[in-house]
């Protein structure tokens, strides 16, 4: 099946080809993979340009993110998944971060407190998933490197505050998001612009342990609810952390699934984390490479039509999934 590549992709690949330091080539190769259309015709080219993701950050200095230089930053993808926190100055991100992850932050109730990302991870159940604090969108100087860690990250967390107008507030984000070529998405994929980039998002609302939150938090829910998730939570006081950690695990379009060893219970506290609509033999492959050519059969217990039922190498895997694979 032929590729079929937009013009914005060779445009894309264009940059990464003229690029000079990493962050611009990671950049560039992010660019290219979230232009791409998803169909089994660029399931090679997919898989090719996220091993060379993979590679160039291995090249990179072993820590949470790379000096600024060039574009500005590259944070390491950890965990099941990275999510760029993303609102106007005060709104709490900084408080939001330090509530749930182990990063040491600065939260202040001043403005841009925050002067460069700062990654932590916070532990969703049985996985691990990376957030990264940023200043605000408003911050003209970090608008140079911004634009690249946002359009790294695989979720947007759009953060408004409810004490105050959280509508307006979300329109300005939507407005600067824009002028740096990114779309927040939401329930579902939307029809791909020139230039644009869609990335993932999920509308916060902190500080609904103020007046006037509920209020202001319906009139953000009647707005936006029937295209992007939401949720109302409180970093000061740690209400609704964990109902949002489930809306960006369900946005991160990720699955777990687990292994075991015949006549052998699975571990559950150590999942093989994979895309949706995963198949057997794409979870053997990121367990070790050899495993694709060795594959003879899989039995699964769970989505399956039965326990432990034998599968093909093409199966598709569901969440909650344990696979016994026969090399």
């Amino acid at each position: 099946m032929p590729a079929n590549l937009p013009p914005q992709y060779h445009e894309a690949e264009k940059c990464y080809r003229q690029a000079k330091t990493t962050p611009e080539k990671i950049e560039a190769l992010e660019t290219m993979l979230s232009i791409m259309p998803k169909h089994k015709g660029t399931d090679k080219l997919r898989a090719e340009i996220r091993a060379k993701i993979a590679k160039l950050a291995e090249e990179s200095l072993r820590r949470p993110f790379i000096g600024k230089k060039g574009s500005g930053y590259y944070i390491r993808k950890e965990g099941a998944g990275q999510v760029a926190l993303v609102g106007l100055p005060n709104v709490g991100k900084s408080q939001l971060a330090a509530a749930i992850t182990n990063a040491p932050l600065i939260v202040a109730d001043y403005p841009f407190t925050t002067k460069v990302p700062s990654p932590g991870m916070a532990r969703f159940e049985n996985i691990q998933i990376q957030f990264i604090d940023l200043p605000p969108l408003t911050d003209a100087e970090a608008r140079s490197w911004l634009t690249s860690v946002l359009r790294n990250a695989d979720v947007l967390l759009l953060v408004v505050d409810l004490s105050h107008d959280p509508v307006a507030q979300l329109e300005t984000i939507f407005t600067e998001l824009r002028d740096i070529r990114l779309k927040p998405i939401g329930r579902e994929s939307e029809e791909a612009e020139p230039g644009i980039i869609q990335k993932r998002a999920l509308i916060v609302g902190n500080k609904n342990d103020l007046t006037p939150a509920e209020e202001n938090y319906q009139k953000l829910n009647l707005q936006y609810k029937k295209d992007f998730r939401l949720v109302s939570i409180s970093a000061a006081t740690g209400t609704g952390l964990e109902d949002m950690k489930r809306e960006i695990y369900e946005a991160l379009n990720i699955i777990r699934v687990y292994t075991k060893a015949p006549g052998q219970r699975p571990d559950k506290d150590d999942p093989v984390v994979l895309e949706k609509g995963s198949t057997v033999i794409e979870m053997a492959t990121s367990i070790h490479k050899d495993f694709a050519s060795k594959l003879k059969y899989a039995q699964v217990w769970g989505s399956g039509k039965y326990d432990g039922q034998r599968v093909k190498r093409d199966y598709i895997l569901e969440d909650g999934d344990i696979v016994e694979l026969h090399l």
